[in-house]
């Protein structure tokens, strides 16, 4: 058995002039959500085995945001197309782990939102539902799969939950 949790960046500030849209950071809303999500995990002890970290500056310091919490900094990779792929692009990612335990994406949207929902062809019903209604910023979406990463394929997951900073 492995999961995937799928995590999005928390609340980024708005690009200035001149900026890439890679390079924007969090703001302190996104700080906040990021930490807070980190205590979260804790307590339900959801602490993936590996984590792959798109190279953005706002996913960077999400994870920066929960590693005091979750201590991932031995088990983390980070993965510049994370920022530019899509959702199939995200399986494949995770899918090359060839891992049988908890793999962890940090990344953007729509691309979590999409593979999310073709990943869990059944699940937590109120997950299931909050998850159709958007995926948040600093959300975490956990799909368990009945074998390692390599298998992970569209509606072969189950969605065992889909948790926000206001479950925190």
């Amino acid at each position: 058995m492995s999961r995937l949790f799928l995590f999005r960046h928390g609340k980024a500030a708005w690009a200035e002039p001149g900026m890439r849209d890679f390079d924007r950071k969090l703001d302190e809303r996104g700080r906040e959500e990021a930490r807070a999500m980190g205590h979260l995990m804790k307590r339900r002890g959801l602490v993936p085995d590996r984590v792959i970290c798109s190279t953005a500056v706002r996913a960077v310091e999400t994870l920066d945001a929960i590693n005091p919490s979750l201590h991932l900094e031995d088990v983390t990779t980070y993965e510049q197309n994370l920022y530019a792929t899509d959702a199939p692009g995200y399986l494949e990612i995770a899918s090359a782990t060839d891992f049988d335990g908890d793999v962890m994406l940090v990344g953007h949207n729509p691309m979590l939102e999409d593979a999310a929902l073709a990943l869990s062809a059944d699940g937590d019903e109120a997950s299931l539902e909050h998850l159709h209604m958007g995926f948040r910023t600093a959300g975490l979406a956990i799909i368990r799969f009945d074998g390692p990463t390599s298998t992970f394929a569209t509606d072969t997951g189950y969605l065992e939950a889909y948790l926000t900073p206001a479950d925190a």
